[in-house]
């Protein structure tokens, strides 16, 4: 097929009310709170740079202001960093800052996922782009996100990222039918399903929160209607991407898959938020050596009176 466009546009929706981490919330954003001393939205914006991304759009809402700021300049406390001779402290703080070209579209109302991709239509244009959720980031060591460009440059279309979970998960998240391709970890989706009963389910690969996305997505997602919750879903979108063109070249040029048996970090509730924070605790250079002989002594001593187990 034809040379596919380049995709150079990072789309990041961060409108979400983070209802699941009240009261820590009520104040600020979900994105902001940190794995160890990073912003989970830090790590999500990393991800993009490095697989080339470096101009990035953060869908926000209400409540949002704390993430701009982050991605800003603070010249005074800069100043009184270099003041006390902390030049790291200076680069942590200009780190954020100088990572990309960082642009800001304001979701009005909650509609879905579908609704604020939509959002990002006039800044992305008629160009293909990514989009990385924030609840999610994906280990550098696993470049997730490079690989999707390379199939989106080879096969054309949309490009989701893909986990196989056990059955019992399935009616969590978004699965996928899907065939083979020739490349081993690559798959043409034929159809999405959400949250299906496990015994319907087309697969165990679920959808996560990576997608690579043709610019047709957005006149198929003013066309969707909304569907559970009264939200529009980039999934329900895909899908009529992946039924109209299973990959043969027209309609947007259909729905590829990357198989994705990496290290991935989920935030998006306080299970999975706290295991992760005991994963970059135990992987940290600097943290490591006093914290994992804590964490055994300390689970060695735990008493059924302590916890509930």
């Amino acid at each position: 097929m034809a040379e596919s466009a380049a995709v150079t546009k990072a789309v990041v929706p961060v409108a979400g009310l983070g209802t699941r981490f009240l009261p820590a919330t009520k104040a600020m954003p979900k994105e902001m709170l940190p794995v160890i001393d990073t912003p989970t939205i830090q790590y999500v914006v990393e991800e993009a740079v490095d697989a080339g991304l470096r101009d990035v759009l953060l869908i926000t809402g209400r409540g949002k202001r704390a993430i701009e700021d982050h991605f800003d300049r603070n010249h005074e406390l800069e100043e009184a960093l270099a003041d006390k001779g902390n030049e790291a402290g200076v680069d942590q703080v200009r780190a954020s800052a100088e990572l990309a070209k960082v642009h800001y579209v304001r979701q009005g109302v909650a509609l879905g996922l579908g609704h604020a991709v939509l959002c990002a239509a006039e800044h992305v244009g008629n160009s293909p782009f990514a989009v990385l959720l924030g609840d999610d980031f994906i280990d550098p060591r696993d470049p997730l996100l490079q690989r999707m460009l390379e199939v989106r440059q080879r096969y054309g279309g949309s490009v989701v990222a893909l986990m196989e979970v056990e059955p019992e998960q399935i009616s969590s998240y978004g699965c996928v039918a899907m065939k083979p391709t020739d490349a081993a970890d690559v798959v043409a989706v034929t159809d999405l399903v959400e949250k299906p009963d496990p015994a319907d389910a087309p697969s165990n690969w679920i959808v996560i929160g990576r997608y690579i996305c043709d610019p047709a997505i957005f006149g198929v997602l003013r066309n969707t209607q909304p569907g559970r919750g009264g939200e529009i879903q980039l999934t329900d979108a895909l899908r009529t991407l992946a039924r109209a063109d299973q990959g043969n070249g027209t309609d947007g040029g259909g729905v590829h898959g990357v198989l994705f048996r990496g290290r991935r970090y989920d935030t998006g509730n306080k299970l999975d938020y706290l295991r992760t924070l005991i994963q970059f605790a135990c992987q940290r250079e600097d943290i490591a050596p006093e914290f994992v002989p804590w964490l055994r002594g300390y689970l060695d001593r735990l008493q059924p009176a302590d916890a509930v187990l």
